[in-house]
């Protein structure tokens, strides 16, 4: 196993939505390579910040863009 194929698996690994031999090859890579293991801790901890943490209001002038830009682009949509 290969640091880039950490990477690749990464969102299916802490998903847990990984075959169990892939799943014990990363891991056993994860036991000898310190950058992989600071890669998934830290997106581990990433992910429980964002899943415990409430959205950010949007500022109304960025709400309005955003209202402008898809009204353009359902206009250009039926035409």
């Amino acid at each position: 196993m290969k640091c880039k194929q950490i990477v690749k698996e990464l969102a299916d690994y802490l998903d847990e939505a990984l075959d169990p031999t892939l799943r014990e090859s990363i891991e056993l890579h994860l036991e000898k390579c310190k950058d992989c293991r600071l890669v998934v801790d830290t997106t581990k901890q990433t992910i429980q910040i964002y899943c415990n943490s409430e959205p950010a209001p949007l500022p109304q002038t960025t709400r309005q863009r955003l209202h402008e830009a898809l009204a353009k682009h359902l206009r250009r949509a039926r035409a």
